[in-house]
């Protein structure tokens, strides 16, 4: 279950980035609730899988999805633009991921 809690916050946290970009600086009240209460629910999921999972894991698993995510929705719903070597990043830090994932029991 830790796992799965731990997806979820990373989820969540590409969801609250999202939110805070089109905030824009916290000046539209609902994209700023919205951001709220999504960081809220990402630091409750993953403070839930931290019970079970080591810090190190938990958190570089947490920002890895929250970074790859981001990069993901910024390039296909906000129209950033991508190149090969923002590729091979997101790609080196899905490898990350899993390595992270395989090495902890």
């Amino acid at each position: 279950m830790s796992w799965i809690f731990l997806f979820l916050a990373g989820v969540f946290e590409v969801v609250w980035a999202y939110f805070m970009k089109q905030s824009n600086g916290f000046t539209k009240p609902l994209h700023s609730t919205i951001t709220i209460i999504t960081m809220i629910v990402s630091f409750v999921l993953l403070s839930t899988a931290m019970r079970t999972l080591p810090l190190g894991t938990a958190y570089t698993v947490w920002t890895g999805i929250g970074a790859v995510g981001a990069l993901l929705v910024g390039v296909f719903a906000l129209g950033e633009p991508i190149n090969s070597l923002k590729l091979l990043a997101a790609l080196l830090i899905l490898v990350g991921i899993v390595l992270m994932k395989v090495s902890t029991p």
